[in-house]
């Protein structure tokens, strides 16, 4: 039970941080089959998306130039 409590939390803190990056996966979710697994840890589904979402997400953990000290 511990587990599926911190997957949920797990699950809804990268919710809440993608969205704040603009980025929502609709598919986003605790994986039904793993949660049943009794050995191992539960994972987190983070499901299919459209190419946009793709973009969006690629570009909130691309850093940018100036995180990375370059100049424009």
């Amino acid at each position: 039970m511990k587990h599926l409590k911190e997957v949920d939390a797990v699950t809804t803190e990268l919710r809440e941080a993608l969205a704040g990056a603009g980025v929502v996966l609709p598919s986003l979710r605790p994986d039904p089959v793993s949660i049943a697994h009794r050995y191992n840890p539960p994972l987190v589904e983070l499901g299919r998306c459209s190419m946009e979402v793709a973009r969006r997400l690629t570009a909130a953990l691309t850093p940018t130039r100036q995180s990375r000290g370059e100049r424009p």
